[in-house]
């Protein structure tokens, strides 16, 4: 019995220690398994912390050695003449450095570590004037499409932003008014264009916030509208555009006549102004490839930036381009027809009468003219 007993102890024995065993057999397999993926996770972090590492020292260097060709670039666009700053930017020296400088005052822009601000400035001036794609730009100023799109979209911001400083508040003609193709359209606040679509007319004037004209005040508009109050239309059935009046044809014979052809001058004006916009910026020439909210933004910005240079530059090339030739913008017979008169808004019998009023007093006057 006592020997059956040291037996089973025995067998007892064996059978914890090959429990152990098998126990420190799976401990060691997995600290092995451990100590692999910890040496593999420092591994990995080695590679990734010399990488960057590596970039964050190459990186700066390489842009430092690359600013000088930047700088020659801009130096080439804004620094060497007028006629080059003129030709790439649409504006002089002098009046690209004070856009620049109102840009950082009033607008907050400031220099980027490797993009200044008259960079910024001048690749959003270079789309606007050529229509130019952003990794054309890019390529221009050795920067990626990325940074040129940030820049335009920054730059635009701060044009919108000066929309106060820039725009150039509508004021109907006065007594005090000297130029022969206004003077005699007292009131007026300018042109209306045709609209094509009587929904156009119809939504500007039903909006709360949409076209509000002065009591007394009014646009020349073109036969698509009605002569009704706030728009003058001129004569119909009448001789109109300038090109019916040339040196070969004979002057006006009746009020209705001598009326539009002095509409038609003043109209001549406006189309001439739309005419220098189109020249001074290509981008208002073709279809945009921008999302419509970018759209919208870039015209007003036009518009603003046209203000501003005409209002800085003495001598502006492009008008003096333009010469005198006053483009009549006269449609063609097939496009006269694809316009819809607007029939929302009733002719009224009172700006009819104001019409011809008009018309008579400009008759009787014709010889002290």
């Amino acid at each position: 019995m006592a020997n059956e007993e040291e037996f089973r102890k025995v067998g007892r024995r064996r059978e914890e220690m090959t429990t152990v065993l098998i126990l420190l057999e799976k401990l060691l397999s997995n600290l092995q398994i451990n100590l692999l993926l910890i040496s593999l996770i420092i591994t990995l972090i080695g590679q990734n912390t010399r990488k960057r590492k590596r970039w964050s020292i190459e990186d700066p260097t390489r842009m430092l050695d690359s600013i000088p060709a930047h700088v020659k670039q801009l130096d080439r666009l804004v620094r060497l003449t007028d006629w080059s700053c003129v030709d790439n930017l649409r504006m002089d020296r002098n009046t690209f450095g004070r856009l620049c400088r109102i840009l950082r005052d009033r607008a907050g822009l400031i220099d980027q570590k490797f993009v200044t601000v008259e960079e910024q400035v001048a690749m959003f001036l270079c789309v606007l004037s050529h229509h130019k794609k952003t990794r054309i730009v890019g390529y221009d100023f050795m920067r990626s499409s990325h940074t040129v799109s940030r820049y335009i979209h920054i730059v635009l911001r701060g044009v919108l932003m000066l929309h106060n400083l820039f725009l150039v508040k509508t004021s109907p003609i006065d007594d005090s008014c000297n130029d022969r193709r206004w003077s005699w359209f007292k009131g007026c606040l300018g042109w209306e264009g045709s609209a094509g679509d009587s929904r156009i007319l119809r939504d500007a004037i039903s909006r709360p916030l949409g076209l509000k004209v002065p009591k007394g005040c009014y646009y020349l508009c073109d036969n698509a509208y009605p002569n009704a109050e706030g728009f003058v239309t001129p004569f119909k059935g009448v001789h109109y555009h300038l090109k019916e009046w040339g040196p070969s044809t004979q002057a006006p014979q009746m009020p209705e006549e001598l009326f539009n052809l002095r509409h038609s001058k003043a109209r001549n004006v406006i189309e001439r102004s739309f005419a220098v916009l189109k020249m001074r910026w290509g981008i208002l020439c073709f279809a945009s490839f921008y999302p419509i909210e970018v759209q919208t933004g870039l015209i007003i910005a036009c518009f603003l930036l046209h203000n501003f240079i005409r209002d800085q530059m003495a001598v502006d090339p492009v008008e003096e381009e333009l010469g005198d030739h006053n483009d009549d913008g006269d449609e063609t017979d097939q496009e006269q027809a694809l316009v819809d008169h607007i029939n929302s808004v009733e002719p009224s019998a009172g700006w009819n009468k104001k019409r011809d009023d008009l018309a008579t007093a400009m008759w009787a006057e014709r010889h002290n003219v």
